[in-house]
């Protein structure tokens, strides 16, 4: 899915925008799942692993989230298990291959609230090897006040140690986390916004620095973020306990450390194996 020019571009800067990651007939459909899914309407009968905002339960300034919505509906499963995108994500990364470890929800209203920037490798402690490459589409064309992510230019070669997690939903200084962080590494801060049409987006990398402000537009931001690990990821057991862990540790086998296909599918595989059925 990436030219030469744009595959040495996200070598640099550590993500790549891209005008066309979905066929522009997706859009509205899928925009119509967002509806659904934050009513609570689940067509597959089954809750995502986060339902971090529903409608008539939650703060309607908070950016709305839910992670996992492929287990709880068909349309966001075909496009977040496409093979196209898992290939162009573990080419990135220089794996083997790519499985979901997580997908995205995110709508970002007009007055709704910032996300703190973060870096996505800090929370995942809990499998091996700790990193994630992601894909984020829009759902809606993006501009910079329209609460768009934003991307810290270079911040996946600045040091790893140390890194806080900081306050994900909605905190007083958004940027805050990233400032301290490019003082820390001696760099200069260049933040980046992902403008792009809708159906368009990135790719960036687990140590990218990245997080969004709030929507002072009139307009709607929707988006849908792919969150791939290696095909070889397997559980670490010593790191349950941390970042999203808790949640997500509750797929371990009793006997192995193999991450479940049913819960964790290899969406490409450099030997053509994909996870049946998806």
């Amino acid at each position: 899915m990436l030219t030469a020019d744009e595959v040495a571009s996200f070598s640099t800067d550590g993500f790549v925008t891209v005008d066309s990651l979905i066929d522009s007939d997706l859009i509205e459909p899928l925009r119509e799942r967002f509806e659904r899914l934050f009513r609570g309407e689940f067509e597959t009968g089954i809750s995502p692993d986060e339902v971090n905002w529903l409608a008539g339960r939650d703060d309607p300034t908070l950016t709305r989230q839910i992670c996992n919505g492929w287990k709880a509906d068909r349309l966001i499963a075909s496009t977040v298990l496409d093979a196209r995108l898992g290939e162009t994500v573990a080419k990135l990364a220089g794996w083997p291959g790519a499985r979901i470890v997580q997908d995205n929800v995110l709508w970002k209203p007009p007055g709704a609230r910032s996300l703190g920037f973060h870096r996505d490798n800090a929370y995942l402690a809990w499998y091996t090897p700790t990193e994630m490459f992601s894909c984020w589409i829009a759902l809606d064309d993006t501009v910079a006040g329209g609460g768009t992510m934003e991307i810290a230019r270079g911040s996946h070669r600045w040091p790893t140690q140390g890194d806080q997690m900081g306050e994900f939903h909605a905190p007083d200084d958004y940027r805050a986390t990233v400032s301290a962080a490019a003082e820390t590494a001696g760099a200069a801060l260049d933040l980046a916004p992902v403008e792009v049409p809708a159906g368009g987006g990135s790719f960036h990398h687990g140590w990218a620095w990245h997080g969004s402000g709030p929507n002072e537009s009139d307009r709607h931001r929707r988006a849908l973020v792919l969150h791939c690990a290696s095909s070889e990821a397997r559980f670490n057991r010593d790191g349950f306990g941390e970042g999203n862990g808790p949640i997500y540790s509750r797929y371990a086998r009793l006997t192995d450390d193999e991450m479940d296909e049913n819960h964790f599918p290899i969406l490409w595989r450099h030997d053509g194996y994909r996870t049946p059925g998806i």
